[in-house]
């Protein structure tokens, strides 16, 4: 296992992150036993993996409680990331990342993970309720008490990563060290402006959902999505938000990419799932990648992309197949040009 250094700071992170939205057996996406998410963790710290994420949000917290009993005996060993936003009750203060709310929830978190401090502690998502002033402020309260070593964010727009860290500068505090963003072969969008963000800003990036929600392992035929499969779970969901992400993610352009990951995996003699692994993980602007095994077999798999070399000419086709996803960043030489044509005209 490779690490690498998590934006402008001093932490080393491995290049695999064990994710653990799978943990516990309260939630439809879930269902990862206590029993198979210590043997996951054991197998990947073993592997020589520091990194494991979760979330308040993550089944109801019960991903937290196994995540916390199951490093209990390496705790030192291990970068310990979580993140808050979400719901926690039915108040108007039980959400988003204003000073009442985060301080909650920053406690519960501690309490279920059954440590005195998280390594990492992000923010779910933006809050366009709460200044970020605010929720700076307190982040950089939490890193001063000692209960936070460092903090990042998921999800933000390039824009708003630059107000994080303009607004952190301003008082002074603790600058975001990561973002946690969506990056597969079929959801390449933050190429165009977000990584560069991040680059500028000195944001490491912990990238989410590598492997499209299975869509890259192969595992899904056109036409038909498995019933028993997290796409198949959302497809027949009552939320329209989800029914259309699973529409989003199971597609002729989408599948069409994952049969090209096939061909290239079946020329290295590898799996899909590690071919689509390998191929994230040797992008400029990764620091690392979230894998989310359900039990010991797919961890496994999924450790057999980070030891997986990509030939030159293999990963070409395979950006080539998935650049349609990509978006021209916004330079200052395209303003220009525009200006130009405007004047033309």
């Amino acid at each position: 296992m490779e690490y690498a250094t998590l934006g402008r700071s001093g932490l080393k992170v491995s290049q695999a992150c064990l994710g653990t939205m799978n943990f516990g057996t309260d939630h439809p996406f879930a269902g990862c036993t206590e029993d198979e998410a210590r043997r996951v963790v054991d197998a990947f710290l073993d592997a020589g993996g520091n990194v494991i994420d979760t979330a308040d949000a993550y089944t109801g917290g019960q991903s937290e409680e196994i995540v916390g009993r199951a490093v209990a005996g390496r705790r030192d060993s291990v970068v310990l990331a979580t993140k808050a936003f979400m719901p926690q009750g039915d108040g108007p203060n039980d959400i988003g990342l204003s000073r009442a709310h985060l301080t909650r929830a920053l406690e519960a978190s501690l309490r279920r993970l059954g440590t005195d401090h998280i390594d990492l502690y992000q923010c779910h998502q933006w809050d366009a309720a709460t200044p970020i002033e605010e929720t700076m402020a307190t982040l950089d309260g939490f890193v001063r008490s000692g209960k936070v070593r460092y903090i990042g964010c998921s999800n933000f727009t390039a824009a708003q990563i630059v107000e994080a860290r303009r607004a952190a500068e301003r008082a002074g505090g603790t600058p975001f060290v990561s973002l946690q963003p969506q990056y597969s072969l079929v959801a390449r969008a933050i190429e165009a402006e977000i990584l560069p963000a991040c680059e500028r800003h000195g944001l490491g990036t912990l990238t989410y959902s590598p492997l499209a929600n299975g869509v890259l392992t192969g595992r899904y035929a056109r036409g038909a999505a498995p019933a028993d499969s997290r796409i198949g779970r959302l497809r027949s969901s009552p939320l329209d938000m989800a029914r259309r992400y699973a529409g989003d993610m199971l597609n002729e352009r989408t599948l069409g990419i994952a049969a090209e990951v096939g061909a290239v995996a079946a020329e290295l003699g590898a799996a899909s799932a590690a071919v689509a692994l390998a191929w994230v993980r040797a992008r400029p602007g990764v620091t690392s990648v979230i894998v989310g095994p359900r039990d010991l077999e797919q961890l496994r798999g999924n450790l057999a992309g980070f030891a997986l070399e990509l030939p030159d000419e293999a990963a070409a086709r395979l950006d080539e197949v998935s650049r349609a996803t990509v978006l021209p960043p916004v330079t200052g030489m395209q303003v220009r040009h525009h200006a130009e044509v405007a004047r033309a005209s």
